[in-house]
């Protein structure tokens, strides 16, 4: 081959890179769902999953990800918690533990943040390895463990961002730390922390990855902990009391599910609201990825119908407020939990295999569902199957 020749290869090679670099570009910023599922997250899935979660988190506080150009319609505003949320979707806590990705969320279209859990003093979670991918189940397993840099740290994100002036409903999930000498205590630090910069706060006793946590859900533990952490919120020197959510775990019995109830019809005990639920220990018969004989929670599409049950369950035990999570990937999951009884959604895992963009996907399916049984507002879809 002449030098000429090989020359022409070359810039030919360079225009195509070019032309693919500058394809792949206008891709990235007019988010295009299809370039994310095929291009960009194969491609980061190349990573181990946790070094692929915080380069996610560094994406997100940067706003590197380019605003969603989707304007939330009118059906999708759900008035609750004391605010209006332009759509019912939020990021579930485990995401962005330490409030550093809030506004770059915000920026792909979620409705509403909630970061954590946070514990009191900084604690640096389980040991490494601690979150696995099962692709062929579009699940994960994780065993963090309440990795948190702490109140302190965390509560100065909150505030830079408040005096921002950026609009965003921001939620504070509240764990406990490994060596805590008073588990309630750890609590009500948080409620008294945060009270006065979070649009809601989540008692969180139901992580599988904390020794001895979900303990926390029996009875009489559960009711020293709802009366003394409500007694703190109602005690905050402040015009506008954030609500108090209880985060449960999809593992409990019918029976403690019944005494759970029992505990929050107690006036002393009575949330604003429940979420559900967190990841599961169980592994159903139907897992592919040899993955899941790891210790940790699993999450994702195997937990959707056990989440969904379960917001059944405790919708009709407590009538609270429920947000829900575990398995949605579509708008129609959304709506299945909606219908179910939830109020609001979450999601995380699914964001992992489909990328940013699959949150206006969501949206879009739900508003088109909700036209489709001629629903003005998805609040009047909320119990629809009950």
């Amino acid at each position: 081959m002449g030098l000429s020749s090989a020359r022409k290869i070359k810039s030919l090679l360079w225009v195509v890179a070019g032309g693919y670099a500058s394809l792949a570009g206008i891709s990235y910023y007019r988010g295009e769902e299809s370039f994310y599922k095929k291009i960009i997250m194969p491609l980061v899935h190349l990573l181990d999953a946790e070094q692929a979660h915080n380069i996610a988190v560094y994406i997100s506080k940067y706003r590197l990800v380019p605003k969603s150009k989707y304007k939330d319609p009118p059906s999708l505003k759900v008035d609750i918690f004391g605010r209006e949320f332009t759509n019912p979707i939020g990021i579930a806590a485990g995401f962005d533990k330490d409030a550093k990705a809030v506004l770059g969320l915000k920026d792909i279209g979620f409705g509403f943040v909630e970061i954590g859990s946070v514990t009191p003093i900084p604690q640096s979670g389980n040991a490494k390895p601690r979150v696995f991918r099962l692709v062929q189940d579009a699940a994960v397993i994780n065993r963090y463990g309440f990795n948190s840099e702490g109140h302190d740290q965390v509560l100065k994100r909150i505030k830079s961002i408040r005096n921002s002036g950026e609009d965003v409903i921001l939620g504070v999930n509240l764990g406990k730390n490994k060596n805590s000498v008073n588990d309630v205590d750890d609590y009500v630090k948080g409620i008294l922390k945060f009270g006065p910069v979070a649009d809601y706060l989540v008692i969180n006793i139901s992580s599988p990855n904390t020794p001895g946590l979900r303990s926390m859900q029996k009875k009489e533990i559960l009711t020293k902990l709802l009366t003394a952490t409500l007694e703190a919120r109602n005690g905050l020197q402040i015009e506008k009391k954030p609500p108090l959510l209880l985060k449960l775990a999809p593992d409990l019995s019918t029976n403690e599910k019944k005494d759970i109830a029992d505990v929050l019809k107690q006036k002393s005990c009575r949330v604003d609201g429940l979420i559900i639920c967190n990841t599961t220990i169980e592994r159903p018969s139907t897992l592919l990825e040899e993955s899941k004989h790891e210790i940790g929670g699993l999450s994702g599409k195997p937990l959707r119908e056990k989440s969904t049950e379960m917001i059944k369950e405790m919708k009709t035990l407590t009538n609270l407020p429920i947000v829900g999570v575990g398995g949605i990937s579509s708008g129609e999951d959304a709506y299945e939990k909606i219908k179910a009884g939830a109020v609001l959604v979450q999601i995380y895992t699914a964001m992992i295999y489909e990328g940013p963009t699959i949150v206006t996907r969501i949206k879009k399916d739900l508003a088109e569902l909700l036209m489709k049984d001629d629903l003005q507002n998805v609040s009047e879809a909320v119990g629809k199957s009950l």
